[in-house]
């Protein structure tokens, strides 16, 4: 195990410089991109991924001056989303460099054409940020801002009658090709994805405020936004018979034509999608599931007909009909790759859970598949074949590969040797 914590600790030495990048174009902050191909764009949960690893990387190079680097390019990942805020609170998903004089998705934004917004992580990385430097202040002159992004997407975003936020479309979801989401009609798929993660981004803005000390009664009405959604997620998305959280179907409504249907109309909010993506473990990551769904949940975790891999986790169950290893890019392929991403909201949610042996299993699983990689082809990749191990595409991405090292260094804190 510690050979390939070595390895991959060597190869970021030498590769971690690459994701850093200085302004360009009318991109005006340093900035961090994932490597690999996606080299020069600003994107919003993988700035937030590669951040929430480069701190741990951070705190064992012991390198002031990459700690001063990584602060400023992190600083400058939120610096350029909100330099991009429209006045309705619309924020772009991603910031690319282009001869446009703005980001492609505000040019089509502006033209009346809704799409998606910035994933709920913004949030998450100014309180990631603000945790790991001990001050809250570089934000407080941007509080407004953070208020009307929360409005566009209440007001954009969010369905009322099932209190679930909705996807407008497949458009750069961050896994793109869910099945969940992909080839669907617009407004109509409540994301398990989504939704976990605005519980945690509503979390993360509250304690924001109250660390600024700002409106007690704003940072109240956050908090029970955030208990609001979890009872409708428990609601609309846990599956008691398949022990499961789906994504819903939210396109539900009596169709009535003529004298047709006049009756007993539809009743219920939603329906799910019963299809096993990995998004369905995110509750686990969240924090909000229950101990008795929490063991549901690890059943599916360890079943090997299912998601369990020797490297991890599959992204799809592999018994479900569109499970794929094709190697494709826009869209990526979730259809059943490892992703270290997965991985890690998988151990975190196991090891919040009290589940420290399968957690570990995760943790060993994770460097066991990076090591392979880095001594057969020197690099990593995106995402990895979950019966093989072998790398699918794209060599040379970092972005939430490094979260391994979060995992050794989660364990090392609760005394679990590996």
């Amino acid at each position: 195990m510690q050979e390939n914590i070595s390895l991959l600790l060597e190869y970021l030495d030498k590769n971690v410089d690459k994701v850093f990048k200085e302004p360009r174009s009318f991109i005006r902050y340093p900035f961090i991109d994932p490597g690999s191909v996606y080299d020069g764009n600003v994107w919003d949960w993988d700035t937030y991924w590669s951040v929430y690893g480069l701190i741990c990387y951070a705190k064992q190079k012991k390198d002031e001056a990459f700690t001063d680097r990584l602060i400023k390019h992190a600083k400058g990942n939120i610096f350029n989303f909100l330099d991009h805020q429209l006045e309705d609170g619309y924020i772009p998903m991603m910031i690319e460099v282009a001869t446009d004089p703005e980001p492609y998705l505000n040019i089509k934004h502006k033209e009346g054409v809704l799409m998606n917004m910035h994933k709920p992580f913004l949030c998450q990385q100014i309180d990631l940020i603000s945790e790991f430097i001990g001050d809250y202040e570089w934000i407080r002159e941007f509080t407004p801002q953070l208020r009307r992004y929360f409005e566009c997407y209440k007001k954009n975003y969010y369905f009322e009658h099932c209190g679930l936020y909705v996807w407008c479309d497949d458009i750069m979801i961050g896994m793109d090709n869910d099945p969940a989401t992909f080839g669907r009609p617009k407004f109509s798929t409540s994301n398990i994805f989504l939704n976990s993660f605005m519980i945690m981004e509503l979390e993360a803005v509250a304690r924001i405020l109250q660390k600024l000390g700002e409106d007690a009664n704003q940072i109240k009405s956050f908090g029970v936004e955030r208990e609001n959604l979890i009872h409708a997620i428990q609601e609309e998305c846990w599956d008691k018979r398949d022990g499961f959280f789906y994504s819903a179907d939210v396109d539900i409504k009596t169709r009535k034509f003529d004298w047709f249907h006049q009756g007993l109309g539809v009743f219920w909010k939603t329906l799910p999608i019963k299809i096993r993506v990995w998004s369905g473990f995110l509750p686990l990551y969240a924090g909000f599931a229950t101990k008795e769904q929490a063991a549901e949940l690890l059943k599916h975790l360890t079943d090997e007909k299912t998601f369990f891999s020797p490297y991890g986790i599959a992204t799809l169950a592999k018994d479900e009909k569109m499970f794929d290893l094709s190697v494709t890019n826009n869209p990526s392929n979730w259809l059943g790759p490892i992703w270290l991403v997965a991985n890690y909201a998988a151990f975190k949610g196991l090891l919040c859970y009290g589940y420290e042996t399968e957690a570990k299993d995760m943790c060993r699983r994770t460097l066991d598949l990076l090591g392979s990689d880095l001594k057969k082809t020197g690099s990593l990749h995106e995402y990895y074949d979950p019966f093989t191990g072998e790398p699918i595409m794209n060599g040379g991405f970092l972005n939430w590969n490094i979260l391994a090292l979060n995992m050794v260094e989660e364990l090392a804190v609760r005394s679990i040797v590996l």
